[in-house]
C-alpha cells in the first residue's frame, strides 16, 4: 500500500472522490472502474463493508501499510480522547506527511521519497523514515544541500495552503509542528468512527 504505484484514477474512482488531489481523468469518469462501471448494479453494500472500504481510502490517501495503520490505532486508543480524532491526528503527524503539508512537496508519494533520500532534518538531524512520528515543537526543514533541487523549488513556488497547526518559514525552508490538528481543520473527507467501529469488533 505504501508503495502503490498503479493507476491512481482507478483508485479515486473506487472510493468516488479525488483521494489523490485534483485529476482530469476522474472529473470525466467519476464513477466506479471496469467498462460496466457506470451501469453496473450494486448490491446493498454490508455494514462491514462500509467500515472496511473507509479503512482502505484512509490508508490510500495517507499511503499507509496495514501494520502501521493497526499500529496507529493501537496507540490512539491508548491516548486519552476520542480514538477517531486521536488516530486521524497520529497519521498527520508523520513525517511524510506533514512534509506534504508544509508544501515541500506536490504529493504524499512525492514527500515519503523526499525523506527516504535524505532531503528532509528533523531539528537538525537528518531523518530518512516516513513513518517518523513528529512531536509537538519539532522543526521540519530541508537540508542545506538540497535546498536547490528542482522538485522542491518548483513545490514550494505553488504552495498555498496554510495549516492552523504548523508555521512555515520560507527563508529558511523550514517549518514546525506547532501541536496536534484539531479534526475539524483537518480537509480530508474521511469518517474515522467507521475505522474504529472495524477495529473493535
Amino acid at each position: 500500500m505504501a508503495r502503490y504505484t498503479g493507476p491512481k484514477t482507478k483508485i479515486a474512482r473506487k472510493f468516488h472522490e479525488p483521494i489523490y488531489g485534483p485529476d482530469k481523468s476522474y472529473e470525466k469518469k467519476p464513477y466506479a472502474p471496469g467498462m460496466h462501471g457506470q451501469n453496473r448494479r450494486r448490491s446493498k453494500t454490508s455494514e462491514y463493508g462500509i467500515q472496511l472500504n473507509e479503512k482502505q481510502k484512509a490508508k490510500y490517501t495517507y499511503g499507509i501499510l496495514e501494520r502501521q495503520f493497526r499500529k496507529l490505532y493501537s496507540e490512539a486508543s491508548r491516548r486519552g480522547g476520542i480514538t477517531g480524532e486521536e488516530l486521524m491526528k497520529l497519521i498527520e503527524a508523520r513525517l511524510d506527511n506533514v512534509v506534504y503539508r508544509l508544501g515541500i512537496a506536490r504529493s504524499r508519494a512525492q514527500a515519503r521519497q523526499l525523506v527516504s533520500h535524505r532531503h528532509i532534518a528533523v531539528n537538525g538531524n537528518v531523518v530518512n523514515v516516513p513513518s517518523y512520528s513528529l512531536r509537538e515543537g519539532d522543526v521540519v526543514s530541508v537540508r542545506e544541500r538540497s535546498r536547490s533541487l528542482e522538485v522542491i523549488t518548483d513545490a514550494l513556488a505553488s504552495r498555498a495552503n496554510n495549516y492552523p497547526w504548523l508555521e512555515w518559514d520560507n527563508a529558511n525552508m523550514c517549518g514546525k509542528f506547532v501541536n496536534y490538528p484539531q479534526r475539524s481543520d483537518i480537509p480530508e473527507t474521511i469518517n474515522e468512527q467507521l475505522i474504529v467501529d472495524l477495529y473493535s469488533k
